[in-house]
């Protein structure tokens, strides 16, 4: 069978929606619970210094994983909700880290002189910016998509993990009026009460591991 240009471009668009759509999809790791003691790391920021989770105790930290050339990322960084979300909470005390976990040579993939240029000009709040090529962080994390978050407790214990909201597009429009499970679960601890909603499946591109 001959296949045209066009159809051959179809099929490929095809495959990279369903690379997306199987990430997006599949089911939680087991090694990582809500509930339970989020695994500890050590990882090397934009700036050449080392984090640990450890380091952290007593403080909430929450992980974002993030690729910008992905849409479903771009969606939230060009509206400003991912930045109004880390401004908050980093202001109250909570360290935010940014995980790039791209492979070189992927996309997302960045050094770290660019991954502080990208933070500036976007106006970012992290507390740092984590660059993960080998996949490390992200492996032990079972990160699946760009954005994938995770809330941990200042006792180490992970309370929430998955979507950053309900609105599974790419569309910069489905911002206003989403459901944020991120902050819920951070009202949630603060207020004492369980979280209600502490594990979604997340949405975005496949982490290019």
């Amino acid at each position: 069978m001959i296949v045209t240009r066009r159809q051959a471009l179809t099929l490929l668009a095809a495959s990279a929606a369903t690379s997306t759509l199987i990430a997006a999809n599949a089911p939680a790791g087991a090694a990582v619970q809500t509930g339970r003691p989020a695994p500890d790391f050590t990882a090397t920021d934009s700036k050449g210094a080392q984090h640990t989770l450890a380091a952290y105790r007593g403080r909430t930290v929450i992980i974002e994983w993030t690729n910008h050339e992905c849409p479903y990322t771009a969606k939230h960084y060009a509206t400003g909700n991912m930045q109004a979300l880390q401004a908050a909470t980093t202001a109250s005390g909570t360290a935010w880290l940014t995980v790039i976990s791209s492979r070189q040579g992927e996309q997302g993939y960045v050094e770290g002189a660019e991954a502080d240029r990208l933070t500036a000009t976007r106006n970012a709040r992290p507390t740092a910016v984590l660059l993960d090529s080998k996949g490390q962080l992200g492996r032990l994390y079972d990160a699946r998509t760009t954005p994938h978050m995770f809330v941990i407790d200042g006792a180490g214990t992970l309370i929430y993990m998955g979507a950053i909201d309900d609105r599974p597009t790419a569309n910069p429009g489905s911002v206003k009026g989403a459901r944020n499970y991120v902050r819920e679960a951070l009202d949630a601890m603060t207020a004492g009460r369980p979280v209600a909603v502490a594990s979604t499946r997340p949405y975005g591109c496949s982490v290019k591991y």
